[in-house]
């Protein structure tokens, strides 16, 4: 719009400089001056403005291209009633809960103790690999991206078994001055 407006300024000058300097002219040739200047502005100031509005438009559609390319998108990642081992999980407890959001990081090669948990738990995993192993000897690879439901008051440990680091993002349903596991070092590893 302003590249428009400057142009029609532009171009109103050199009619006012026409003006003054051809006052020795006839009037009919003035006439056809002003006609022929008027046109040359008109078609200069529709050309600069539709310009500026194929602009605008393309502006607008790379604005909107982005808001669709930005919405909100979920996925589920797991809905079960049981734990990864296939056990039911229980029942809520009663009372007033207690969420509480953990972040784990275990280095390659590190284990876990031998233990369990009296309250429901998930997570995800956000890096490499954690294999989850319990008591009987059953086992559950957990793989990046992946989430998994933790089994509850059933013994088991965890063992990092790749090359980088876990990251394990868990979130317990617990209640006030509950344990979120239960150490159980007299079984050795």
């Amino acid at each position: 719009m302003c590249q428009a407006f400057g142009a029609l300024l532009f171009v109103g000058n050199i009619l006012t400089f026409a003006e003054k300097k051809c006052v020795t002219k006839s009037n009919k040739a003035m006439k056809k001056m002003k006609s022929r200047m008027f046109a040359a502005i008109l078609v200069c100031g529709i050309t600069v403005f539709m310009t500026g509005c194929k602009k605008t438009i393309v502006q607008e559609a790379a604005v909107q291209e982005d808001s669709a390319a930005q919405t909100v998108k979920s996925e589920e990642l797991i809905r079960t009633s049981q734990s990864w081992d296939g056990v039911e999980l229980p029942d809520y407890l009663q009372g007033r809960p207690e969420l509480v959001a953990v972040k784990y990081e275990f280095p390659a090669g590190q284990k876990l103790g031998w233990h369990h948990h009296p309250v429901m738990n998930y997570g995800i995993l956000v890096q490499g690999e954690l294999t989850i192993i319990g008591q009987g000897g059953k086992e559950k690879t957990v793989h990046e991206g992946e989430a998994v439901v933790e089994m509850v008051n059933t013994i088991h440990h965890g063992e990092n078994r790749g090359t980088k680091p876990v990251i394990l993002y868990m979130f317990y349903l617990s209640q006030d001055s509950l344990p979120l596991a239960v150490q159980h070092p007299e079984i050795p590893l």
